[in-house]
């Protein structure tokens, strides 16, 4: 998963965690304006709330002993056969998200194809007072109030309904949660919330036109009488836009106890602990450093020097990626890395082993080349690795310290291509059974008394008095580059 995405699901959590509060505890209450600006205000809050990074700490667990290199290295393979996955969730967000901003582009051409049909007025407080012919739905936009004709001249009440939601700024709380929308199109709680924001919007407003003088009972006839009609502009605040029957409830219920404000104070606790489950950095012996990297049983007694790099194995609090182990590195590194086509064509493979340090900012930095394979294949994962995000820092003490990771990188090629480059080497002499598994039929080298040849059917087995092999770093040091995939070299009689 994509850090987009996980960021996304996270703040998900926090929305419906706060939203669900809301819809349980505060929803009935007579606080409009204060439901209203906690709503915003706390909206915005669940979208900082996952780019915190809170930390708890357990007592580490060491392991004593020498690594072993299986254990030391997460192993990632590219090439044709691990190629990264097909980006499932990202695109059926992306969709899901068009989908949304299609909807929200034709509602508002929708609302501003009306107000353009209309007569417009500038009032003296800078409000424009949009008339139509038509028989419309009065509603407001910004500082723009749509009304019919009709109802201006024989329903003023209105007028004083909308210049309500104006004088509120009610337009900005849709245009945020537009954008919410948008964002959480697939949580179901962020538009019951906004359906419960708009209703907020319209207990304020009615709220206003009571306190005008107008008698309650009056009004809630105007309103049942207007409830009629199909045409809704759902962004805009409309006359009879949200529920009729909560909307008279309301004006009928008594005030909520002032205490019960507190109660928006219960939300607290659980935003902490989702806070803390989101962010756990827990001390766990991940076994990716050298082989010869041997942990300490004793913990260090003296203040950390925060300038010295410690190595993984080491470290008291270990360095994480997105949360998780050395894996999910490996996951990340895997759906960014390319296998470079020279390379692929020319058969290369190998590991390449890298070296990089999380610095106490979460920061990758001093990536280098510990043993490389092929300058195509070493720059590509070198650049990779470069462009890490960043990782939660390595502790000791309490105190964020600069950590060496050691991480290779295996470049295997899967697939008949290769698969008919792939072969077991065997040479049989009279007293020798040489065997080399899983070499490069085309690359390795044979040696007949010091010097190379081109092909082991140059070599007469007969005349052959011993046979070695040499591999790996000898093969290399001896041979250069053209012994990286294994020397036999063979030693004739003497006659």
């Amino acid at each position: 998963m994509t850090p987009f995405l996980l960021y996304i699901g996270r703040s998900s959590l926090y929305l419906a965690l706060f939203y669900a509060f809301f819809l349980l505890v505060m929803r009935r209450t007579t606080f409009f304006r204060l439901n209203r600006i906690l709503l915003l205000v706390g909206t915005v809050a669940c979208f900082l709330l996952p780019l915190l990074r809170l930390r708890t700490v357990e007592v580490p667990f060491l392991m004593v002993g020498p690594l072993t290199e299986a254990a030391s290295e997460p192993v990632l393979t590219a090439g044709p056969s691990a190629s990264s996955p097909f980006p499932y969730l990202e695109l059926l967000y992306i969709l899901g998200f068009l989908a949304v901003l299609g909807w929200t582009a034709v509602a508002m051409a929708r609302m501003y194809r009306t107000i353009r049909k209309g007569a417009a007025t500038r009032l003296e407080d800078g409000t424009r007072l949009v008339l139509t012919e038509a028989d419309v739905p009065s509603f407001s936009w910004g500082r723009t109030i749509v009304m019919s004709r009709k109802d201006a001249e024989q329903n003023p009440v209105i007028r004083l309904h909308e210049d309500a939601h104006i004088r509120k700024a009610h337009t900005l709380d849709i245009l945020l949660f537009t954008a919410v929308t948008l964002v959480h199109w697939f949580n179901p709680l962020v538009w019951i919330t906004l359906s419960e924001l708009k209703l907020l919007h319209e207990y304020e407003a009615d709220d206003a036109v009571l306190n005008h003088g107008i008698d309650a009972t009056q009004y809630q006839l105007l309103l049942v009488r207007k409830a009629v009609g199909d045409k809704r502009f759902t962004l805009a605040n409309g006359f009879q836009h949200a529920k009729l029957k909560n909307r008279i409830d309301m004006m009928l219920q008594a005030p909520s106890s002032g205490w019960k404000r507190l109660s928006w104070l219960a939300i607290l606790p659980f935003l902490a602990g989702t806070m803390f489950l989101c962010n756990p950095v827990r001390a766990k012996v991940v076994s990716a450093d050298l082989p010869e990297t041997v942990l300490s049983e004793t913990a260090p007694t003296a203040l950390p020097d925060t300038t010295k790099v410690i190595p993984f194995a080491t470290v008291e609090v270990k360095p994480t990626f997105n949360g998780g182990t050395a894996n999910e590195f490996s996951k990340w590194v895997n759906e960014n890395l390319k296998y470079p086509q020279a390379a692929k064509d020319a058969g290369i493979q190998g590991r390449v082993t890298l070296q990089f340090t999380v610095y106490p900012d979460g920061s990758v930095r001093d990536t280098k080349v510990l043993r490389g394979v092929n300058p195509d294949l070493d720059a590509e994962a070198l650049r990779v690795v470069s462009a890490s995000p960043d990782w939660t820092p390595g502790y000791v003490k309490g105190e964020p310290v600069k950590v060496t990771y050691t991480f290779p990188v295996i470049f295997r090629l899967n697939g008949d291509k290769n698969e008919q480059k792939t072969a077991s080497i065997r040479v049989t002499g009279e007293a020798n059974d040489v065997f080399i598994r899983g070499a490069l039929a085309d690359s390795v080298l044979f040696v007949l008394d010091g010097k190379p040849v081109p092909s082991r059917k140059d070599i007469d087995l007969e005349t052959i008095e011993s046979i070695q092999v040499l591999k790996d770093e000898k093969a290399i040091e001896k041979y250069g580059e053209k012994g990286r995939y294994g020397v036999i070299e063979f030693t004739s009689k003497k006659q």
